[in-house]
């Protein structure tokens, strides 16, 4: 998920749940055009709210994502307030319970004392849980009915989590977690990351740089992949999506540009690398006119999330 401030996010609106915690989907949702805009925002200001629960930032939060999840088994009619206000909107837009409980399961897998991910497998089906999820929630959002895309919808969730999470490894080492894979980094701790950050030439901060730049070529295969999926957006929401991931995607080559110093803490991207990533979208429509038919998606990519809803 994107940054988030210390601010209560139930009393925002969408619209201002969007702005506040995710800077680079606000720019993004500029393009997608008013009806698909408002609804993107509604769908992100209640993902932003299950992730609040799950991390305890707002009152009750674990045990109201559980009853939510309960109501979602249950297909019951809210007993959460949040649940309660987005249900008819979920009802709407035909958004898939499985999808929304293994969003929930991903969330509630932060709730460990420490979170620490085995291998790229465990890192993979992760990453779906928390975003790949929301990719194929966003298909219904924006009228994309043809189901070959979710694929891509997934994959291109997944690459920016994995930026998320080489954005964000000593914050989250900090609060007791590391998503990168114990098999990258010798089963480091959280402590030991976080200790590693006071010695950047030390052997254990250069095995975290090595691991963040190993992340995020792993990244690059998710977007690629979800790149090839855009021709099934229509038009205005293939570029709304083209800018969201340029722009995520720029995290990480700022990262790679100063040799993945990941112990300097989080990259942001500037109003200029905005402007520069949304040109490089638009490219993608001159890109989509010219091709006259859909790529197949590798189904390697998603060797470890056999058995997750919409995973063949």
């Amino acid at each position: 998920m994107a940054d988030k401030g210390m601010i209560c996010n139930e009393t925002l609106t969408p619209q201002e749940s969007l702005a506040a915690n995710g800077r680079s989907f606000y720019w993004a949702s500029r393009f997608l055009g008013s009806r698909m805009g408002k609804n993107s925002a509604r769908l992100y200001a209640f993902c932003r709210l299950l992730d609040d629960m799950a991390d305890d930032d707002i009152p009750d939060g674990p045990a109201r994502l559980a009853c939510i999840k309960e109501d979602l088994a249950a297909g019951g009619t809210g007993n959460d307030p949040a649940f309660g206000t987005f249900r008819p909107f979920m009802i709407e837009m035909e958004f898939s319970p499985a999808v929304l409980t293994a969003l929930i399961e991903g969330l509630l897998q932060d709730q460990a004392d420490e979170v620490c991910l085995v291998d790229e497998a465990a890192l993979l089906r992760y990453a779906y849980r928390v975003a790949g999820t929301v990719g194929l929630l966003m298909c219904d959002v924006l009228d994309c009915q043809d189901a070959n895309a979710k694929a891509h919808a997934i994959d291109l969730g997944i690459g920016m989590q994995l930026t998320n999470i080489a954005r964000d490894v000593l914050e989250d080492a900090r609060k007791g977690r590391r998503y990168l894979p114990g098999v990258w980094v010798n089963d480091m701790s959280p402590a030991a990351i976080c200790a590693a950050a006071d010695n950047p030439d030390g052997a254990d901060s250069q095995k975290i740089a090595r691991a963040v730049g190993r992340l995020l070529l792993l990244a690059e295969q998710f977007y690629q992949s979800g790149a090839i999926g855009y021709p099934y957006l229509p038009w205005r929401a293939h570029l709304g999506i083209a800018v969201a991931a340029r722009v995520y995607r720029q995290i990480g080559v700022q990262l790679a540009a100063v040799d993945y110093a990941w112990h300097l803490g989080r990259q942001v991207t500037s109003q200029s690398a905005k402007l520069w990533c949304s040109g490089l979208a638009l490219g993608s429509l001159f890109t989509r006119a010219l091709s006259s038919h859909y790529m197949r998606h590798d189904r390697s990519l998603h060797k470890a999330l056999r058995g997750l809803p919409h995973v063949s």
